[in-house]
């Protein structure tokens, strides 16, 4: 993440240094010595970037240095982006009469003040940043970044593109099917597998089939991840199962009625990737669904062969690696893509290579076919069967050597946009508009002559699926993908780059939740309001957060003018803050007024408050957000 910034920041100067130019008089002087200092500072720095984000895998004293350059980094991004605010500022009031204006300069200089100590104070910690990079003998990169893209097709890449689980389906298929009077009264049938194997692929190619479809009266479908939350699976399940959200919050009440909706119908209940190891967890959720006519089913998802013996599994299938053909059938057919018959000849013997580190697991064959097939000569197939990255031990676990591989290959301004999807839950569905406008306000896209900035963010989102960091695509009816999900070991991986950067809480009970010391330094943050949650103040210690995502899934939480009022005086370095209705439940929980402290979010890109009925009218303060870009008010009658 540090490479990019850095781009980021000498953008962010370079435009500065134009929009000075061009203002008949200079907003903040006596710092072009500074300024000149920042920028050959970045430049030396930027130089060694791509070593060093390679050695912090297994060099600590690296990743510490590269913390300590991304800490500064945002620093001098505020500090820039306010010194662009102001100039931004006068230009727009340029048009007023100019004793106006006269009145609005003298009253900044409080402002251009501060901003001038700020950029000596920044400038003196990148310089002795810069200093200490000579501790680490890190080579210097003079090449320029290109990344050519292949035009291929989602499609290729997702789910429907399986090889080699035929048995395994009709097997499963036929347990579904089967009818008999004896064995237990709840039929459980549970995959098993290592992460990336494909055991959701599987789940989802049996609940889809045709006959299935045609045999069971109700089918549900419940990611279910970890922590194991009765409530919100309870509520899942009730959704799946009466196309609505339940309007209760005690999970008896909601077990009573899961026993109703099921009760004297055939049912297939998909409970997709369960970690909890604790029976009582999964008993009482078994018991309201014992009401079901026999036949019915529930097939479920795990890594874990003692949590399919904790939830009593009738039947058990472990789901084995691909073998050496089938993963190469499925690495080539990604890589291969759009290439003549003499290309996939003359690669053939590297692509059999390269297959065999898939260790047999779709999701790595998925991603490095996606890594590949943008690659057209030879020697760069072989620096990717060449790379040390394969021999490193901290990424030997959880797949994570191919995703880093393709990671390494993204331009700066992708990596960026994948790593902040560390942000969201795991299970998470993305919604992909509502990620490029996180995206542009965090300012990871860039608009040109020849395209907006939601082009520039629909080629990344394309990127990145193309390279299976998103899954799960859900279409519209022209085909156009609306929204996805990252896998789990996707989303482990993204959190593994962002480190304490990224924070997602689940707020539960009464009892206030704290932000602990390692997230001191976190700039984005999503939280989920659950059964009687509530915003913990200690967040209002986070500073220099950038994004704040507060969802609800609970009816008895509202977010009182007070709470968010604190919000905006404290953090006052939001990029992107949503305070959506959306996902709440009655009209108690809405936003009632938004406080006029909302001018202190002077860096304000994004600002979502759709489905806020109440809402009736917005402070005039709003008109002093100079920066934002996007105001969702969907929903709100104003």
């Amino acid at each position: 993440m540090a490479d990019p910034l850095v781009s980021a920041i000498m953008e962010q100067l370079v435009s500065i240094s134009l929009k000075q130019a061009e203002q008949q008089v200079r907003l903040v002087v006596g710092v072009d010595k500074q300024v000149e200092k920042l920028t050959s500072n970045l430049q030396a720095i930027q130089g060694v970037l791509e070593d060093a984000e390679r050695k912090q895998v297994k060099e600590v004293s690296v990743a510490q240095w590269l913390c300590k350059l991304k800490d500064v980094s945002y620093e001098i991004d505020d500090v820039l982006d306010e010194w662009n605010t102001s100039i931004l500022k006068l230009q727009i009031v340029g048009a007023k009469p100019k004793w106006k204006v006269c009145f609005l300069w003298c009253a900044r200089v409080p402002m251009r003040h501060k901003i001038a100590v700020d950029i000596e104070k920044v400038s003196e910690s990148l310089d002795d940043i810069n200093n200490e990079k000579s501790n680490f003998n890190f080579n210097v990169s003079t090449s320029v970044e290109h990344v050519v893209e292949r035009n291929i097709s989602v499609s290729v890449i997702d789910k429907s593109e399986v090889c080699g689980r035929g048995e395994e389906v009709e097997k499963i298929v036929g347990m579904l099917l089967g009818e008999s009077s004896e064995g237990p009264p709840l039929h459980i049938i549970s995959i098993i597998g290592m992460g990336g194997v494909g055991k959701t692929t599987v789940a989802q190619l049996v609940y889809n089939d045709q006959r299935v479809e045609a045999h069971f009266e109700k089918k549900i479908w419940v990611c279910v991840s970890d922590p194991f939350d009765e409530i919100r699976i309870a509520k899942a399940i009730l959704e799946g199962l009466e196309r609505s959200v339940p309007n209760l919050n005690e999970l008896e009440s909601l077990l009573q009625a899961i026993r109703d909706s099921v009760g004297g119908k055939k049912f297939l209940m998909v409970l997709d990737d369960v970690w909890t190891e604790k029976p009582t967890s999964f008993e009482q959720l078994k018991n309201s669904l014992k009401c079901g006519l026999p036949g019915s089913r529930i097939l479920v998802t795990t890594r874990k062969q003692k949590v399919a013996r904790i939830i009593g599994t009738t039947d058990m299938i472990p789901l084995k690696q691909l073998t050496d053909k089938e993963c190469l059938s499925l690495f080539t057919r990604i890589a291969f893509f759009g290439r003549s018959e003499e290309e996939c000849k003359y690669l053939k013997d590297i692509s059999e290579e390269i297959s065999s580190k898939c260790m047999g697991l779709p999701l790595a064959a998925k991603v490095l076919g996606g890594l590949l097939c943008d690659k057209t000569t030879r020697p760069e197939w072989e620096s990717v069967l060449r790379s040390e990255v394969w021999e490193l031990e901290e990424v030997s676990e959880d797949m994570f050597a191919p995703l880093l591989l393709s990671y390494y290959d993204l331009s700066a301004k992708m990596r960026r946009c994948f790593s902040y999807c560390a942000i969201f839950p795991k299970d998470y569905i993305l919604e992909k508009d509502r990620l490029i406008k996180l995206w542009m306000a965090q300012g990871f896209l860039k608009e040109t002559p020849s395209r907006d900035m939601e082009m520039d963010g629909e080629e990344c989102f394309n990127n990145l699926a193309k390279r299976s960091f998103f899954q799960d695509f859900e279409n519209d009816d022209v085909g156009t993908v609306m929204q996805c999900k990252m896998h789990d070991i996707v989303h482990d991986f993204a959190q593994f780059l962002t480190k304490n950067e990224c924070l997602t809480m689940e707020l539960n009970g009464p009892e206030e939740s704290v932000v602990d010391s390692s997230h001191v330094k976190a700039r984005h943050t999503m939280m989920v309001v659950a059964q009687n949650g509530s915003i913990p103040t200690s967040i209002c210690g986070v500073k220099k957060l950038r994004s704040l995502i507060v969802e609800s899934r609970s009816r008895t939480w509202v977010m009182n003018n007070a709470e968010v009022h604190e919000l905006f005086d404290h953090l006052t370095c939001l990029r992107s803050l949503e305070l959506s209705a959306k996902t709440l439940f009655s009209e108690d929980d809405l936003l009632k007024q938004l406080p006029r402290s909302v001018e202190k979010l002077i860096h304000l890109r994004y600002l979502n408050l759709s489905d806020n009925k109440k809402l009736e009218q917005l402070p005039e303060t709003v008109c002093g957000l100079f920066n934002l870009q996007s105001l969702n008010l969907n929903g709100v009658i104003i």
